[in-house]
């Protein structure tokens, strides 16, 4: 259903990035929605773009969100609000 409402809105150009947000660890998820440097992690072995940077324009669709720690809800809650974030190792 997202993917189609996604591929038939204005954005169907733009990226559709879907994450299961269930089947991550906080840690794991929160470098796949912002991404991670060189290093941050063992076998971090180049930086890497997060789902976030990746689906800027389209759409990302966040599957099972309310599995997810509240803590990592609430930070994604003000991404959402602000717009932009700021991975920690840019910080």
């Amino acid at each position: 259903m997202s993917r189609a409402v996604h591929f038939s809105g204005k954005r169907a150009e733009k990226p559709f990035i879907a994450v299961s947000c269930a089947a991550l660890t906080e840690t794991l998820l929160r470098s796949e929605l912002l991404g991670y440097e060189k290093g941050a992690f063992s076998g971090a072995a180049a930086p890497a773009k997060g789902k976030f940077e990746w689906a800027h324009g389209g759409t990302i669709f966040l599957d099972e969100i309310g599995d997810i720690p509240p803590r990592l809800q609430a930070g994604l809650l003000r991404f959402l609000q602000e717009r932009r974030f700021r991975p920690r190792w840019r910080q």
